[in-house]
């Protein structure tokens, strides 16, 4: 079963996989395994992912383990309907096109749950949330379950605080083979390919001022440092407000910044980051991104109810005329920015995320009835050993402890 766009568009989908697949080594080596040794065989997975040419390279390695796989996008404007076309075409069961309204963007995650999935991937929480409000019967029968995002795993330990939470739960964003490089260098870059794909602005030069200073706002005022912008951080966690000033970063308060920043990018997980009234004292021109999971960071709805006047200046850019005469430009309609204006993480990045996904699903299934209804981290050996496979893959080698060493560190001597 699937609904795509058009299947016409397979062909260019093969295409853009087997390109992702060359640059996702360590999930190909996975695949290559789970086809021998099928530890996926009988079960279902439902995945509510972005709907990419690496998403696809996962799809493809779940299903060479025997799983039969259901898959609906996690973002309305992220899928590449090529890809899902590719997909569609070899058998899996996909639910995803550029462009869905919110009705169809939520038809399609039912579709995928109510397939009655043995073990749920998500990106954001949706499929978990949607299994535990709307169809708990299915819920009782998940094995387990994983999630990719920081904003997903906040949702999951909501319900686990709750005492709601129906099965485990991996958090694969806790691995570190996932937040130190994929919401740090990937995120980090992909988000001002993003921006400068919609805008084609220079970044050197600029004000940019970055939300939140998470692994994911650490990586894109890296990014955007290194392409000569100077770097504001407005964040409401004095540690991590400390590390920024730290790392070289002015911090200060989104009030203060909104006077002075050319380009704000919100990376917090959080509502209403930027506001009416931030908006109304920025300067004529600001260019407003989020690379937060869900379109909520930005209040949009504000912007529009402030605004005298909105058209579309550029495809990605909303142009917002101002009371006071000045304008701002929305871009991606405030969702995320990288996987709407441009391709999402790169390759070689979504290599440890999604190595890390596949071997979260293969450590439910053999582990099935052994774990309470909790969330967890993926265990630390397989955290090491995606690092030390991508690492091969690269053709670096690293020491290993002598016997002495190891006696060493363990000595309270």
């Amino acid at each position: 079963m699937f609904k795509v766009r058009d299947v016409a568009l397979a062909p260019q989908g093969r295409t853009a996989i087997e390109w992702a697949g060359r640059n996702m080594p360590v999930v190909t080596r996975i695949a290559k395994e789970f086809e021998e040794t099928r530890p996926l065989r009988g079960v279902r997975v439902g995945a509510v992912l972005h709907v990419t040419k690496e998403t696809a390279v996962l799809a493809r390695a779940l299903a060479a383990g025997g799983a039969e796989v259901w898959l609906a996008a996690s973002n309305p404007l992220s899928t590449q309907d090529e890809v899902a076309a590719a997909l569609a075409e070899e058998g899996i069961n996909v639910f995803a096109w550029r462009g869905e309204t919110e009705e169809e963007y939520y038809w399609c995650v039912e579709r995928v749950a109510r397939a009655s999935p043995d073990v749920v991937i998500d990106d954001g929480g949706d499929l978990h949330v949607f299994l535990h409000e709307r169809v708990p019967e299915l819920a009782e029968r998940v094995v387990g379950g994983t999630e990719e995002t920081t904003t997903g795993v906040m949702r999951l330990r909501a319900l686990e605080r709750a005492g709601r939470l129906r099965y485990p739960v991996i958090a694969v964003n806790d691995s570190m083979t996932k937040y130190l490089f994929d919401n740090r260098y990937g995120t980090g870059q992909s988000t001002l390919d993003g921006i400068m794909r919609a805008t084609n602005v220079l970044i050197a030069g600029k004000v940019v001022v970055v939300a939140g200073y998470g692994w994911v706002g650490r990586g894109i005022a890296m990014r955007a440092r290194g392409l000569g912008a100077r770097v504001i951080v407005t964040e409401v966690d004095p540690v991590k407000a400390l590390e920024a000033v730290m790392d070289g970063f002015d911090v200060m308060p989104m009030s203060e910044a909104a006077r002075v920043g050319d380009v704000f990018i919100t990376a917090t997980g959080n509502i209403d980051v930027v506001r009416a009234e931030h908006v109304l004292a920025m300067k004529d021109g600001a260019i407003l991104a989020n690379a937060g999971h869900f379109n909520v960071e930005i209040g949009v709805s504000e912007i529009e109810g402030i605004a005298v006047s909105k058209r579309s200046i550029r495809s990605n850019v909303t142009e917002y005329l101002l009371p006071n005469g000045r304008r701002v430009y929305l871009l991606a309609e405030g969702r995320l920015v990288n996987l709407v204006a441009a391709e999402g993480h790169p390759s070689e990045v979504m290599d440890l995320s999604f190595a890390n996904q596949a071997l979260a699903v293969k450590f439910l299934v053999e582990n099935r009835g052994k774990l309470g209804a909790w969330v967890y981290k993926l265990p630390e050996e397989i955290d090491r050993a995606i690092a030390r496979m991508k690492l091969e893959t690269m053709g670096i080698r690293i020491d290993a402890l002598t016997e002495k060493q190891v006696e060493y560190l363990k000595s309270w001597k």
